[in-house]
């Protein structure tokens, strides 16, 4: 199962949040968004750390208050993964976020109020190079939109994306994202795929207001993944009512399932029936807690009897195929060695973990022979 992807990215603007490019030939980056009050600088700061650890490449934080700025001034300080400052309506806040050394501003020009603040935000920005996103959101239209069309619709989200882009134009700032979320995976879909058409400048991508852990993974993955196929997207966010670490964990593998991304190991798993050798669910279930921390990217194949196990086994860099007395484990598409049912986990644990060590080693053979 060694093959690149065969999508054909849209070719985009690229622009850097923090030192993570986003757009042109860079890989689709991950982010989250944090559910503590940023005025808990301690909780905050400990939450954008698991998130990190999780895989996320940039993280969002909310920017209500003054006080909330004066306290990701001191969350910045703490930690080095890229941050976006999500603000909404004050202008000064964000020209102070700005000048604390916020990454991106999560900012629609149109509703911070008159021209004099909208420059004002766009010259800091343009000084200090911060790129702006701007974020439509089919639960805030402008009331004149929503009047327009009666309800939200893929029309009115991209007319109201491109009053912002043409706010930004006409003020010559080229340095920005722009997303068009909806709950609705159709109107979402429909939105992104039309304002791609238009622009080009990088898109983040999210099924905003989800759902839950299961409902909502499974919009974020019908929505979000048919316009990762179609090319779309530069940067994503699950939007999930669960814990933020989830959010990242459920990108990683939809990135994952596309060969967009290789970070970490890809399991193939059978759903396991009575013709298993082993107890698969649980196995797979072990594994996955355990060797969440490898980052190599490698694929292992658990399959729990001989019919699909051999042949998907081979095409993994480890595969388990169910046997009777003893499972039998291929290494690189070889047989090479048996497992008993008893310590089962663990023996696989290791044998994971030293495939893993050997394909960190000979990528770093090549780097250093590059």
């Amino acid at each position: 199962m060694h093959f690149e992807s065969p999508i054909q990215r849209r070719q985009t603007r690229q622009i850097m949040v923090g030192d993570v490019p986003v757009g042109g030939d860079a890989p689709i980056s991950v982010q989250s968004m944090t559910n503590t009050e940023t005025t808990d600088v301690a909780a905050t700061v400990e939450q954008i750390r698991q998130i990190q650890q999780a895989g996320a490449d940039i993280v969002r934080v909310s920017v209500p208050t003054m006080d909330a700025a004066d306290a990701f001034g001191e969350i910045r300080k703490q930690v080095d993964v890229p941050l976006v400052a999500d603000i909404h309506f004050d202008y000064r806040i964000a020209l102070k976020v700005a000048d604390l050394g916020v990454d991106c501003l999560r900012i629609n020009p149109g509703n911070i109020g008159r021209e004099k603040r909208i420059r004002a935000v766009i010259d800091k920005a343009r000084d200090l190079n911060i790129p702006i996103r701007i974020g439509v959101n089919a639960g805030s239209l402008e009331k004149d939109l929503q009047k327009k069309y009666g309800e939200p619709t893929p029309d009115a989200l991209v007319e109201s994306a491109l009053r912002h882009v043409d706010i930004l134009d006409q003020l010559d700032f080229q340095n920005f994202k722009v997303s068009v979320k909806a709950s609705d995976v159709f109107m979402a879909v429909a939105a992104y795929r039309k304002l791609a058409d238009q622009i080009n400048q990088p898109l983040h991508l999210g099924i905003t207001e989800a759902g839950g852990f299961r409902s909502g993974t499974v919009k974020s993955a019908v929505g979000l993944g048919a316009l990762l196929m179609d090319g779309i997207g530069d940067t994503v966010r699950v939007s999930l009512a669960a814990d933020p670490v989830q959010e990242v964990k459920v990108a990683w593998d939809l990135l994952r399932s596309l060969k967009l991304r290789s970070k970490g190991i890809n399991f193939i798993a059978c759903p396991s029936c009575s013709r298993q050798n082993f107890d698969v669910i649980a196995t797979m279930n072990a594994l996955e807690s355990r060797v969440e921390d490898i980052v190599v990217p490698m694929d292992v194949a658990i399959i729990g009897c001989v019919v699909n196990g051999p042949g998907e086994a081979k095409e993994a860099d480890l595969g388990l195929a169910g046997g009777t007395p003893n499972n039998l484990v291929y290494i690189d598409g070889q047989p090479a060695t048996k497992l008993s049912k008893d310590g089962l986990v663990d023996e696989l644990e290791s044998l994971i973990r030293k495939k893993a060590d050997e394909k960190a080693k000979a990528m770093e053979d090549i780097i250093a022979k590059a």
